[in-house]
């Protein structure tokens, strides 16, 4: 056996409970350093606050890139997860969008350097961001169905429109301190409700 066989051997089994949990508990730590320090942010700053020395890191991320791109998966996978559960647990289907909304808002806002590493032309950006519209554009629009079908909000809105419309007022937030996203993004929710 050579070594593409073996590697191609080792990407068709599943990974083991605990690898995904360590995996899991990399993506985390490597999106709260990006938070505050950016995507240029020391390796090493991400695996102390994960816990686990640099190698672990480089094992499961070769490049800087491999480990972005991680990590906004990651998010997306988070995001795309939260809005069922969400629908579940919420007191009515216009509080599950809401909360949702806040979280794809957070999402967006605090992405911070994720967004200028990968841009139109960088490899990989159209795939990644196919897979981004895939996984949340059918929770955003069964978000909105919900909330239309109970008489919350106005019906015939489009999920698109309407991730596109919080994606625009979230660009900048984290570059100006006087710039509220969160609020605005609110108050855009807040205009969906059907008048009583």
């Amino acid at each position: 056996m050579n070594e593409s066989d073996r590697r191609a051997g080792q990407a068709a089994r599943p990974k083991r409970a605990d690898a995904r949990r360590n995996e899991k508990t990399l993506l985390d730590a490597a999106a709260a350093i990006f938070v505050t320090s950016g995507v240029d942010a020391p390796i090493r700053d991400i695996a102390a606050k994960a816990g686990v020395g640099t190698a672990t890191i480089y094992r499961h991320f070769p490049t800087r890139a491999d480990l972005i791109i991680a990590v906004y998966r990651h998010q997306i996978e988070a995001c795309a997860e939260a809005g069922p559960a969400l629908l579940e647990s919420s007191a009515t289907p216009y509080a599950a969008l809401e909360q949702w909304i806040g979280l794809f808002a957070d999402f967006l806002v605090t992405k911070h350097g994720l967004a200028a590493v990968l841009q139109p032309g960088t490899p990989g950006f159209d795939a990644l961001h196919a897979y981004f519209l895939d996984r949340l554009l059918p929770v955003c629009g069964r978000l909105l169905e919900a909330a239309a079908a109970s008489g919350e909000i106005r019906s015939g809105l489009q999920p698109y429109e309407l991730m596109r419309g919080v994606g625009n007022l979230c660009i900048g937030a984290d570059s100006d301190p006087r710039y509220d996203a969160r609020r605005m993004v609110g108050l855009l929710i807040a205009g969906l409700r059907q008048p009583r």
